[in-house]
């Protein structure tokens, strides 16, 4: 890998890069983020979001428990998903086409807390946790409530009201409701629910020397029938839905990623910067390319994290 230069960015500045790479397998974006999380932790680049799909898989976070994968392996290989553990928060859940992934790579350090909590955390639980401690830097558990709230005024931005539950991390639609004519751009639509909220996105991340990995998971046009191969969350008294259930109607993925760019950077009080490849956070070559994963894959020239 070329000798990577410093000075393009002003790393105290509040900008954020982001970059769109389509559909990209697992392990890639495992790789990928680990080359970015050592790049941030060096000094070497900025704030970096990442959008993008997964090919199917499942993935175990480190609290993941294997009897919350339902499917046996071999009906795993029947519908083309792979399993893999990895090093961020939660349980079990599920990624996929259709399903718009974030990857904040951020040093909490430069990303400053609120006076009262970090931007009121105590009403963002829901009331079931404890605002925390005014402090200068960005903590874990704030950390987790801004990206709920990224989630939550994105899905507003479609017409879709959100909460959070207390003691479950993540992005649930609301009990019991139906509304109609939620976006007068787009139309009459109307919103069906359940009896009981259901998950909208999912939220899992890992910190390092307060470099962030990981991140958010938005349902948008995703098959939700994957999910049926797993307890999502380990949680079994509460269904998964997506944007496109909700609405009744498919939705546009870029038009998705422009919402949650847009609510990132007013969540996290940055300028959102994108760009077209990984390689511009330099102007050098970091060995990814966008949108080629065959590539991608030669490029790394590393094995398959496949674990299962």
């Amino acid at each position: 890998m070329p000798a990577l230069r410093r000075g393009h960015y002003n790393f105290n500045s509040n900008v954020i890069s982001v970059v769109q790479l389509g559909q990209v397998d697992y392990g890639e974006g495992l790789r990928l983020q680990r080359k970015l999380v050592d790049l941030r932790k060096a000094g070497e680049i900025g704030d970096v979001l990442l959008l993008l799909e997964h090919s199917p898989v499942i993935t175990l976070g480190r609290n993941a428990k294997a009897a919350n994968v339902l499917a046996s392996p071999d009906a795993l290989a029947a519908r083309g998903v792979e399993l893999f553990e990895c090093d961020r928060g939660g349980d079990v859940t599920f990624h996929g086409p259709g399903q718009l992934v974030g990857y904040p790579i951020l040093d909490l350090r430069v990303h400053l807390a609120s006076l009262d909590g970090d931007l009121r955390s105590r009403s963002f639980a829901g009331g079931g946790v404890l605002a925390t401690q005014p402090r200068k830097t960005l903590g874990a558990v704030d950390y987790v409530r801004r990206l709920e709230e990224v989630l939550i005024r994105s899905c507003s931005d479609f017409g879709i009201s959100t909460e959070r539950l207390a003691g479950l991390t993540g992005v649930w639609t609301e009990s019991a409701r139906v509304v109609s004519g939620l976006r007068p751009d787009c139309g009459p639509e109307t919103r069906h629910h359940t009896s009981t909220e259901a998950k909208i996105a999912a939220i899992g991340v890992h910190i390092s020397r307060s470099v962030t990995s990981h991140g958010f998971a938005l349902n948008v046009n995703t098959d939700l029938s994957y999910f049926d191969l797993i307890v999502p969350c380990g949680i079994t008294s509460k269904p998964v839905t997506s944007l496109e259930k909700e609405l009744g109607r498919e939705l546009d993925l870029d038009e998705v990623a422009q919402s949650l760019s847009r609510n990132f950077g007013t969540v996290f009080g940055s300028q959102m910067c994108w760009l077209e490849t990984v390689d511009a956070l330099l102007r050098n070559s970091v060995g990814v390319p966008m949108k080629t994963p065959d590539e991608l894959r030669r490029m790394l020239g590393e094995d398959e994290l496949f674990l299962g």
